[in-house]
């Protein structure tokens, strides 16, 4: 296991680019995008004007970002945004959060009440589609995270890193449902941020209270427990030729040497590769 030498205040939504071998990832409190070369190790890094809460591949090598209430598609090469989609409902106090591209295409991302100080059911969680369609699929989520989907696509795990559960779905043509939560960790197993799904069901969320990684049986059984040594992380992304490199990122909120850091380890499992928005 190895700490990267990078510090974000809050690093998030780390997205594997097997074209590009690279690691794409944000830094959600000083807003930016940031790009990690798996081989040189150099970091390139594009300021946002406001929080940047995740980010999804698309087909024609542009990204799609989700800022504090809308959508952008942003090109790299040219540093330029263009906005998609904006979510006139969502409350001043909400930003985005998590977002992935879900194996149908459609970019899948929620919201969140930003103030800290007392969390507000006010999140919804969309679904996305290419035709810039928005179709709300959940609502009453105070910190809505930890989407990811299993390798045939049909199963799709969402949490609530404030209220403390993982969900399970059927998952069909964007539709949900046979809702069931499988965990319920609390602050000392590891309350559910980001997560990823290994190719033999597991489900690896970061214990952001509880520097770990924990993976999930579809059932709910906790199949294995990964101390990090970063004290909060974030999420994890498999990565690399086999992908079975994990990156994972996480934030700054106490003193400690690794705080903010990025951390690279080598699981025995494959992930499930990223899908690809079709603009």
């Amino acid at each position: 296991m190895e700490v990267l030498p990078l510090r974000t205040q809050l690093g998030e939504s780390p997205v594997w680019d097997a074209q590009l071998r690279c690691l794409w990832f944000i830094d959600i409190r000083a807003p930016a995008l940031h790009r990690l070369d798996a081989g040189t190790q150099r970091v390139e890094t594009w300021p946002m004007p406001e929080p940047i809460g995740s980010l999804g591949l698309c087909r024609s090598d542009r990204l799609l970002i989700a800022l504090q209430h809308s959508l952008h598609f942003f090109d790299p090469r040219t540093g330029k945004r263009e906005r998609f989609v904006v979510f006139n409902d969502e409350p001043e106090h909400n930003r985005l959060n998590d977002g992935k591209v879900a194996p149908d295409g459609a970019f899948w991302v929620g919201s969140m009440d930003a103030d800290t100080t007392q969390r507000r059911p006010t999140g919804v969680l969309y679904r996305v589609d290419a035709g810039g369609r928005v179709e709300p699929k959940a609502h009453g989520l105070k910190v809505s995270n930890g989407l990811a989907w299993s390798a045939d696509g049909k199963t799709m795990y969402h949490s609530d890193s404030s209220l403390q559960w993982i969900h399970r779905y059927r998952h069909e043509n964007g539709a949900l449902s046979d809702e069931t939560t499988i965990a319920a960790p609390d602050d000392a197993a590891g309350r559910p941020d980001g997560a990823a799904t290994d190719v033999e069901g597991g489900y690896w969320s970061a214990g952001v209270s509880a520097a770990c990684l924990n993976r999930w049986s579809t059932q709910g059984e906790l199949l294995e427990r990964v101390p990090l040594p970063v004290p909060n992380p974030t999420m994890p992304c498999f990565a690399g030729e086999d992908l079975k490199t994990v990156y994972v990122t996480s934030l700054t909120r106490t003193p400690h040497e690794n705080a903010g850091a990025m951390v690279r380890l080598r699981l025995s499992v494959a992930g499930v590769p990223v899908a690809r928005f079709p603009l």
